[in-house]
């Protein structure tokens, strides 16, 4: 309780910087391969996604705003472990941010899109087993998200196959593909609209206190996509199709129509993003804005002030501003090549995943149900479309993200140690 005392602004001022770290790592890797398939397909420019990313993003992360967030993030640790010294787990949390941060920051150097929340989960894990205890760990959470590595990509790449095989049985590969298209895609808009919604009715409202039944939570979720097919079928409607820029390829006019939804799906997506995935920067900072407030009294919940969420929103704004790049273009070109059909397949599938995943409980990361998103895309083309050597890249990057964010964290947690005390 005397380091809490004695140390607590310091300890906080950290948290923050921290934070905003993990933030900046946030934006940098997930943020950016959340709109890897929209810029990759050509549908949006980078600037066109930044801006997107700035308006929607923040939106996201306000929604989230009014969340009572766990004091340990996604209930890895026990918490009655930390009772007798509350200052190490502001230790173990100040240690998993800078860790987290540091090894998105190395991955996203490489341009490989990995799981901010296994970055954290790991981090989390590291300090708990090592500086703590093994006991203080919840192993069996730890195997469920172990699991969702596998499963999650998996129902992502079976759906992006699926949805890709009907583009191209229903529009792509007839005799009028231009025609077709504005006779089916109002029916994918329906789609992107009830799933999309159904993202942020199950993830995002949660969040400020509202729990919807599932009858209207469906019930909304069709109401949205009607709305969003009305709309869409106005624009695509004023689409014409122009003979001169199909001459080196064939589909152009009718990928025109797809960038339409495509620019739906990423403002969307960047939304269920902001309101689901800002809490891997603000989760740990706010359990340790907790302990300090309470003076080391470690409660099972902790409200979330606003200045937080403001930590949390600019920084992963500032990361996909300044060193997004390079994972946008590992998904939007690195893997397979990208058209706007094609991105809208990925981006829908990941989406489905998210909600299937919400509705069974499944802990999934964005990053995985994306990158299982486009290889299925890229599948349904056949294999010599997909680059396997980057397939392996991002593989690999995986498998070392949980150990690279415990080791970190562990070496950081006993640096801390030292500096302040045990």
């Amino acid at each position: 309780m005397d380091i809490i005392a004695n140390y607590g602004n310091t300890l906080l001022i950290l948290a923050v910087v921290f934070g905003l770290f993990m933030a900046w790592g946030v934006g940098a890797n997930d943020v950016a391969n959340a709109m890897g398939t929209s810029v990759g397909s050509g549908a949006i420019t980078i600037k066109q996604a930044i801006i997107i990313a700035v308006i929607f993003e923040f939106a996201g992360a306000i929604l989230a705003g009014g969340e009572v967030t766990a004091t340990i993030r996604k209930g890895i640790l026990d918490a009655t472990v930390f009772a007798d010294s509350p200052h190490l787990l502001v230790y173990g949390m100040l240690a998993s941010l800078l860790a987290a941060g540091a090894w998105l920051m190395i991955a996203s150097s490489f341009g490989w899109p990995v799981s901010t929340t296994h970055s954290i989960v790991g981090a989390i894990v590291g300090f708990g087993a090592v500086g703590v205890g093994i006991d203080a760990v919840a192993w069996g959470k730890v195997g469920s998200i172990v699991m969702s590595w596998i499963v999650s990509p998996l129902i992502a790449g079976a759906l992006a196959f699926m949805l890709f095989k009907s583009l191209q049985n229903l529009i792509i590969d007839t005799k009028h593909p231009f025609d077709n298209a504005k006779k089916y895609v109002p029916f994918y808009m329906f789609l992107v609209g009830f799933v999309i919604s159904l993202v942020t009715i199950f993830k995002g409202l949660k969040h400020i206190g509202l729990n919807v039944d599932t009858g209207t939570s469906y019930m909304l979720a069709t109401g949205f996509g009607l709305i969003v097919m009305l709309v869409g079928t106005v624009i695509i409607r004023r689409i014409q199709i122009n003979p001169s820029e199909n001459e080196d390829f064939h589909f152009t006019s009718m990928e025109r129509i797809f960038s339409v939804l495509m620019i739906i799906t990423a403002a969307a997506m960047a939304f269920a993003h902001g309101s689901n995935d800002v809490a891997n920067a603000i989760g740990p900072l706010a359990a340790i804005y907790g302990v300090i407030e309470s003076g080391g009294m470690i409660g099972a919940k902790s409200v979330l002030p606003a200045w937080v969420l403001l930590v949390g929103g600019g920084g992963i704004v500032f990361g996909l501003v300044t060193y997004g790049h390079k994972v946008i273009a590992t998904i939007g070109t690195g893997i397979t090549q990208l058209t706007p059909s094609r991105g809208f397949a990925a981006t829908l599938a990941a989406a489905s995943t998210v909600v299937i995943a919400s509705g069974t409980g499944l802990p999934v990361s964005t990053t995985q149900v994306l990158v299982g998103a486009v290889l299925g895309v890229g599948l349904a083309r056949g294999l010599a479309a997909l680059d396997t050597r980057m397939i392996n890249k991002i593989f690999l990057s995986w498998l070392v993200t949980l150990p690279a964010g415990a080791v970190m964290s562990i070496i950081f947690f006993f640096m801390l140690k030292g500096m302040f005390g045990a």
